[in-house]
């Protein structure tokens, strides 16, 4: 009876543990992005493969799975983040984000709402 009641008070922390820590990566990447896009725009996206790459193949070499699932989550974290830095360059010239006035030849604008806004003018008329 004592042994069963042992093993039901055993918890495992493992998996809350890594979903911690992938909440938190996700959640540095993104102002991560959006920072370099403001500062550099798009042309480092390179670091963000070479980061990513070390990180996935350091993962495979690390024993403890809490480490190795960091490692990984990092690593996909920065991979993805590749693709976020280019829509995140979108979003400014969508004007959702801020544009760095000292590269504003490096974004071609995009008016969104052009066509709604055209379509609310002939509904008026």
């Amino acid at each position: 009876m004592i042994n069963i009641k042992t093993r039901l008070m055993e918890l495992y922390f493992t998996g809350i543990i890594i979903a911690a820590c992938t909440f938190l990566i996700i959640g540095i990447c993104h102002p991560i992005v959006i920072k370099m896009e403001y500062y550099t725009g798009t042309k480092y996206w390179w670091t963000y493969l070479i980061i990513g790459i070390i990180a996935i193949c350091g993962a495979l070499g690390v024993r403890n799975v809490i480490g190795s699932s960091v490692l990984g989550v990092v690593g996909a974290s920065f991979l993805w983040a590749i693709g976020e830095l280019f829509e995140q360059k979108r979003r400014v010239e969508k004007g959702w984000f801020p544009m760095n006035p000292k590269r504003k030849d490096e974004y071609t604008l995009i008016n969104p709402n052009k066509k709604e806004m055209d379509s609310l003018d002939n509904k008026e008329n």
